[in-house]
């Protein structure tokens, strides 16, 4: 149990925001796009901006950084390195497990999506990569990891 506390620590100190937003409710409009210029997500689409508390975790760390000190009206272009975003893909996220026990895992296919159990019983999405006879192979890495993400931001209010 203190190796764990250790290390939450560990993590609380180097992902520290600090800025005039931190702490406080936050929209903003956003767009955001993959380095070959295609967008993956978009608040101007959907007509509505996103709402979150500034430094809280909500968000990826790079979106959270570059808002905390942003004036209301500012609207600013990032490029966020793996690490900033969804981290790069961890290879221990790749399960395989004989299909005999899974039950259910026979109709599966490459490129299902399903959720899956941990040690504690809490549900996680991961993704089928790959078929045998014998055996099914999951990727559990977010479906961003390991990609450089740019996003044009909009700080539309602070509340």
């Amino acid at each position: 149990k203190n190796l764990n506390r250790r290390i939450d620590m560990e993590n609380i100190k180097s992902t520290t925001i600090e800025g005039k937003n931190v702490g406080k409710k936050c929209r903003t409009h956003y767009r955001g796009t993959f380095n070959d210029g295609t967008q993956f997500d978009s608040s101007y689409d959907r007509g509505e901006p996103l709402e979150f508390t500034c430094g809280a975790g909500m968000m990826i760390l790079g979106f959270d950084k570059a808002v905390a000190d942003m004036n209301v009206g500012d609207i600013i272009d990032i490029h966020l390195m793996p690490e900033e975003a969804y981290g790069e893909k961890n290879p221990d996220a790749i399960i395989t497990v004989p299909i005999s026990e899974l039950a259910g895992s026979e109709e599966l296919k490459v490129d299902d999506m399903v959720y899956l159990q941990n040690v504690y019983g809490q549900p996680f999405p991961a993704k089928v990569t790959a078929l045998t006879e014998n055996d099914i192979t999951f990727d559990a890495n977010h479906e961003m990891a390991g990609k450089e993400l740019n996003f044009k931001i909009e700080l539309v209010e602070v509340k």
